[in-house]
Formats: structure tokens, C-alpha cells, sequence
């Protein structure tokens, strides 16, 4: 047996070892760093509670109905994202399996950017005192940005990255095991920490009081989906990965259910801790209102970057072990930021070794190429929101794709022949084929079509070179599904008639 297949055979040893890599991929900065601001940003002055609901009504509509597509799909070809698509779609569509494949792979190089920002914080909060005033916080900001210093942290984190998933599954569980129980008890202490701040209540209100109006506004509802596939990693083709390599016996329903919903409660005490923490300092502390409070969690900073690299530590000076929960709160993204980034290369890797490659020929070439592509993201952050907006909007088309490949097999078929095959697992019942056959293709094509008459037709529209403009998404997205259609049959060739 050639080391391609025994790298290919390989399984996760224990349920435990499993669920803890599977939130692995779900719990990320996705969680801490950008559910937070996305809120803030898509909540009126009432509240943020019309974003929560529709958030959490997509866990059910969108994220859990997908990965457990994902895991059936993975457990029965036992191949990464573009053979698993090929065995279920058929061949002419292996360019669909390779988009949902290139948005992971894009969404990584800038997403080892944002880890190296955290992993420096996390490395600065130790030796240094916490800033006192925005103008000491932007000074350590500038500075590091100006310095060459991204580059240098983009650069450790992709040789980390690639270390941990050196010994393929193996490794990924073990550093699991012990990454993910620590960052949850991280979480968990700046949680009770937060709620023991005065005033910290009035965040938290606010950010489950429901302005009704807000439902009619298309940018809330694209918002909210396109954050819980970020928050859930559903749609990305990871969970097809990660089933590849996944035991029957584990229960796909099971899983899938207790990893979104374990992703969604993160994100809820991540956004209880920041909402409480930024109320009860800004507004106490500071005497700033409500509306200079959300004007500083939705705006502060390039790239949104000024709550959590400028604010949070500067917030945390004014309190009681201040120091001490700064670094726990930057370790605790990192960890979060590392433990979805290893996820994200597997999934790479496993796919160029369905192409026959050797695992750590695939490691050096992937860790390369992403280092090399996130340089811009990591030299410039109007690129890095740039590439944060248009490949975070794919991720709808992403989950479209999906769905289409298993309407082609057939949504019963792999109810009846995958999903029912474990007596022990939860039934998905004809709920899940609808949902995957109706809803989320006509959800995908609803929003985007609503999302592009209601905001998509900005004055710059038509600017490739804007930030979030509708042109820089659709010529970006453009280029690579012509490429990845031009290249069909060379991608089946490399992957379909290859047996892993």
C-alpha cells in the first residue's frame, strides 16, 4: 500500500477525538472576532435581536442541514470535496466541488492573517503593559502593521498550521483534545468575568432587544446567513473532509447537530461577553451613550479591527485582573483562529491527495501558495476586507452548490442509503430532504437577487476596485468558476479516476 492510500484510510479513533476536530472547524475568530461586529453592524439603535433570531433560524434552515450533507457525503466516498462531488454529481460537475474547494482555500489566505494578529496580541499582552488611552492602543497597531510584522505572523502560523496536520487526522485529534476543552474554559472565565462588570446588563439587553423593523431589510437576513456558515464553517466542504476520515458508528445527525449548535452557543457568549464588557466599561467608565458604544464596536478600526485588537485591551485595563484576561482572551482566539485554520488546510491537502499527491508534498506546496497569496491581505487591510466580503458573500453559492449536487443524487437516496444506515443515530426524517431539495437552493438565489436590488446597486457598483462593491464580487467570482469550467475535465482526470 503506497503512502497516498494509508494517508487516504486514515480515521478518527474515538468519537470524542471526532467532536472535538469538528468544533474545531466550527469554533473559530469567526466566533469571537466577527460575530460581535457583524451584529453591531447589522443592529438599529433598538437592539441587535432581529439579527439573533434570523442567525439562529438559518442553524436550522442552513448550517445543520448542510453538514450533515457534508458528513454523508464524506463517509460515503471517503474522498475530500471534488471526489466526493464527482461520485455524487458526476463528472461534469467536479468544478462545483473545486469552487466550494478554491473559497476555503481563498477565505485561508487571509484568514492565517487575521491569526497572526492574534498570536502577536496574544505574545504582546505578556510583555507589555495594557494600553491606556486609544492613542497608546492605535500606536501599538500602527506600529506592528507598519513594521513587517503581519508578514512575520502570517508566516508562523502557516508553518504551524502545517505541523499540526503533518501526521494527517491523527494529529489534528490529539492537538484537538487538548486545544479545544482549553479555549472553552477561556471563553467560559471571560464570560463570568464580563457578567460580573456593573452595567454589563444594558449590553446585554441590548443585544437581544428585537427592532421588528429590521426584518424587512434584505441586508439583515444576507448578513445573518452569511455570518452563521462563518460561524458554522456549513457550506465550506470541510465537514466533507473531516467525514472522510469519520467512523459510522459516530452518528452523522448526531454530530452535526450537537456541532452547530455547540458553534451557536460559543458565539452567543462571545457576544454576551463583548456586548457586556463594551456597555458596561464604554458607557460606566468612559460616559459614553448608546450610540458612540455601537459606533465604536461597528466602525473603530480598518477592517473593523478596533474592537478587538484596539478596544478589548484598553477595555480590560480598567479592570480587576485586566492583564491576566487580555492574555487568556487573545490565547483563546488564537487557539479558535488555529484549531479552524487546521481544518481549512486539511481540507486542501486532502484534496491534492485524491489527485494522487504525497501528504507532505501537499502540506509544502499548500502552505507556499497560501503564504505567497495572503501577502496582499496581510500588507494591506482595505485587501483583506475586500477578500473577507467577497468570499464570505460565496459562501452562499457555496451552500447553493451543495445542495445541487445532492439534489442530483437524489436528498432521499442519501437519507435512505447513508443517514438511516446507523440505527443509533438521529432520523433526519423527509424535513432534511426538503430542506436541501427546496429551501436552500431558492434561499440562495432569493437573497443574493434581494441583496443585489436592495444593496448590491451602490454608486460604486460597478467599481472592481471598491471594498464591497457588487463588481469586485461577481469579476472574482467570475474568473474562478470560468477557469474551474475551462480546467473540468483535467480536475476529474487528476481526481475522479483516482482511487484513495
Amino acid at each position: 500500500m503506497s503512502k497516498t492510500s494509508k494517508n487516504s484510510d486514515q480515521r478518527f479513533s474515538s468519537q470524542w477525538g471526532f467532536l472535538l476536530s469538528a468544533l474545531g472547524i466550527a469554533i473559530g475568530t469567526g466566533n469571537v472576532w466577527r460575530f460581535p461586529r457583524i451584529v453591531a453592524q447589522s443592529a438599529s439603535e433598538q437592539g441587535g435581536g432581529a439579527f439573533v433570531i434570523v442567525w439562529i433560524l438559518f442553524l436550522f434552515l442552513w448550517s445543520i442541514p448542510l453538514i450533515i450533507g457534508e458528513y454523508a457525503l464524506g463517509i460515503n466516498s471517503r474522498k475530500g470535496v471534488i471526489g466526493s462531488v464527482i461520485a455524487t454529481a458526476g463528472k461534469k460537475f467536479a468544478w462545483m466541488g473545486s469552487f466550494m474547494t478554491f473559497v476555503t482555500t481563498a477565505i485561508t489566505f487571509f484568514y492565517s492573517v487575521i491569526v497572526g494578529w492574534c498570536l502577536f496580541y496574544f505574545c504582546h499582552s505578556i510583555f507589555n503593559d495594557l494600553p491606556t488611552s486609544t492613542e497608546m492602543a492605535m500606536s501599538t497597531w500602527n506600529t506592528y502593521q507598519s513594521g513587517g510584522w503581519p508578514l512575520v505572523s502570517h508566516a508562523v502560523v502557516m508553518l504551524l498550521g502545517g505541523l499540526a496536520i503533518w501526521k494527517g487526522v491523527k494529529g489534528i485529534e490529539r492537538i484537538n483534545k487538548f486545544l479545544i476543552p482549553v479555549l472553552l474554559l477561556i471563553i467560559f472565565i471571560a464570560l463570568v468575568r464580563s457578567l460580573t462588570l456593573k452595567g454589563s446588563m444594558e449590553g446585554i439587553r441590548y443585544l437581544f432587544t428585537v427592532d421588528w423593523r429590521q426584518f424587512k431589510d434584505p441586508n439583515l437576513w444576507v448578513a445573518a446567513l452569511t455570518q452563521n456558515a462563518w460561524d458554522t464553517g456549513a457550506g465550506w466542504g470541510m465537514f466533507i473532509t473531516y467525514g472522510a476520515y469519520m467512523q459510522m458508528r459516530f452518528g452523522i445527525v448526531k454530530n452535526a447537530l450537537f456541532t452547530g449548535m455547540g458553534n451557536n452557543i460559543i458565539s452567543l457568549v462571545s457576544g454576551i461577553m463583548i456586548f457586556g464588557t463594551c456597555f458596561a466599561i464604554m458607557g460606566l467608565d468612559l460616559g459614553s451613550s448608546k450610540v458612540e458604544i455601537l459606533d465604536v464596536m461597528k466602525n473603530s478600526g480598518p477592517a473593523s479591527t478596533g474592537l478587538t485588537f484596539i478596544w478589548i485591551p484598553q477595555l480590560f485595563e480598567k479592570i480587576l485582573f485586566g492583564k491576566i484576561l487580555t492574555i487568556f482572551f487573545f490565547l483563546g482566539l488564537t487557539l479558535a483562529g488555529f484549531t479552524s485554520l487546521m481544518s481549512q488546510l486539511e481540507l486542501t491537502v486532502r484534496t491534492f491527495i485524491d489527485g494522487g499527491m504525497r501528504r507532505p508534498t501537499a502540506i509544502l506546496l499548500l502552505i507556499v501558495v497560501s503564504y505567497l497569496f495572503g501577502i496582499p491581505s496581510a500588507m494591506n487591510l482595505d485587501i483583506l476586507a475586500n477578500q473577507d466580503f467577497v468570499w464570505g458573500l460565496a459562501l452562499l453559492l457555496s451552500g447553493g452548490f451543495f445542495a445541487f449536487v445532492v439534489i442530483r443524487f437524489k436528498a432521499s437516496r442519501v437519507r435512505s442509503e447513508i443517514l438511516d444506515r446507523n440505527p443509533k443515530d438521529i432520523k433526519p426524517g423527509k424535513l432534511w430532504d426538503l430542506i436541501i431539495t427546496y429551501f436552500i437552493p431558492i434561499a440562495s438565489i432569493l437573497l443574493l437577487s434581494w441583496w443585489l436590488i436592495n444593496d448590491g446597486m451602490t454608486e460604486e457598483w460597478y467599481n472592481p476596485f471598491a471594498t464591497s462593491s457588487l463588481m469586485t464580487s461577481i469579476l472574482q467570482w467570475g474568473i474562478s468558476i470560468l477557469v474551474l469550467i475551462l480546467i473540468n475535465k483535467w480536475i476529474v482526470r487528476k481526481t475522479g479516476d483516482n482511487n484513495s
